[in-house]
């Protein structure tokens, strides 16, 4: 009788303790939650605070650029004084925060809208592709974006038997994984397996999708004086050094070019100096606040007047109808027919720039690889 009496007891003692270490490990596992819920919370509400310093330094970056832009008669480089905005602002970050200021000249690279056969056979080229090679590439590309081209190569692209077919759209591309979409480029940018290749990450990094009428070139890329300016080794050597203030002008600093005749004179005879502008047509400004090991980012394209824009053709066969006419007459006769809302946007804000892209921490795409000397 008291061996059972002892034997109940001890399975009384042992259900007890696995009920408490049940109970502990369940204790454990909601304090780790817990805990790290509120480290969620607490590092987002931190990226909050970050975020609204990012956008007041890209206001204050803003406004600094528009006043050089005003006294110059246009952004140039940063040579010429703008290169730290929130310091010439006089800019104090709240809470001991540290905030950095970047650019990169987008126009300094070649327009893809506005790049013909010519120019991304240049490119090609330049990058030692064979002459039938890069016309062929370049044929195709020109044959993705423009209706009714007229291939000067063997190339006859037959999109339609794919497995699913599909037809080429017959405007700018809008991103670049349209690539993998294109015939004899696609052999080019992608690997077997169909991961990008670095001959894409340089195609990437050479032309943008913003539609410009002329690079800067002030901020022009080695492939955009190669491929555009056809300027020789020693011409894109003496342009850079002239930027960078080394070399023969390792006396001056940094210098920019101001008009053609400048570039003329420093890269000497050959080449093309007015396939360029002086000035920049689209800027990307990177914001970086950190706080301790807290860092939010921020990157926006921005274009003064007149400057770059976004693709505007959509991916349409051309249609001549009348019914288009009509449209656009009607919508002219509305617009006749309320004069209140025309003076209501000529008095609306004069914004100094157009924004063109924001992007904010992972949507920002990694910088692009420097640049590859011939």
């Amino acid at each position: 009788m008291r061996a059972q009496e002892r034997l109940r007891r001890g399975s009384v003692l042992v259900i007890v303790m696995v009920t408490l270490l049940f109970a502990t490990a369940a204790l454990l596992a909601f304090m780790e939650k817990a805990s790290v819920d509120l480290l969620v919370d607490q590092r987002e509400a931190v990226a909050r605070r970050l975020r609204l310093e990012a956008y007041s330094a890209l206001e204050v970056t803003l406004a600094v650029l528009h006043e050089f832009r005003e006294a110059g008669g246009g952004l140039r480089s940063t040579a010429d004084g703008w290169g730290d905005p929130l310091a010439f602002a006089g800019y104090t970050p709240a809470d001991g925060r540290v905030v950095d200021v970047s650019f990169e000249d987008e126009s300094g690279k070649l327009s893809l809208p506005r790049a013909n056969h010519a120019v991304l056979t240049n490119l090609f080229i330049h990058w030692g592709l064979a002459q039938a090679d890069a016309e062929a590439v370049a044929d195709a590309l020109a044959g993705w974006m423009k209706h009714g081209h007229v291939y000067t190569s063997a190339l006859r692209p037959s999109y339609d038997n794919a497995t699913l077919p599909y037809e080429a759209p017959g405007r700018p591309i809008r991103s670049f994984a349209e690539l993998a979409a294109i015939d004899r480029v696609r052999e080019l940018f992608y690997d077997e397996e169909g991961r990008p290749t670095d001959l894409w990450k340089r195609f990437a990094a050479a032309v943008s999708l913003l539609d410009f009428p002329q690079p800067s070139i002030n901020g022009a890329r080695p492939d955009t004086l190669a491929a555009l300016g056809r300027f020789d080794p020693q011409q894109r050597q003496r342009i850079e050094e002239y930027f960078n203030g080394t070399g023969t002008y390792a006396g001056q600093g940094p210098q920019t070019f101001r008009n053609p005749a400048d570039v003329a004179r420093v890269a000497g005879p050959g080449g093309d100096a007015n396939s360029f502008a002086a000035t920049i047509s689209a800027l990307r400004v990177n914001v970086t606040v950190r706080d301790g090991r807290t860092e939010f980012r921020l990157s926006a394209v921005i274009a003064p007047p007149g400057g770059a824009t976004t693709v505007q053709q959509t991916a349409t066969k051309p249609v001549t109808t009348t019914a288009a006419a009509k449209a656009t007459a009607q919508e002219q006769a509305r617009a006749a027919a309320n004069p209140a809302a025309k003076n209501a946007a000529a008095t609306s804000l004069r914004y100094p720039f157009t924004l063109l892209e924001i992007r904010e921490n992972d949507e920002i795409p990694p910088p692009p690889p420097p640049p590859v000397s011939p």
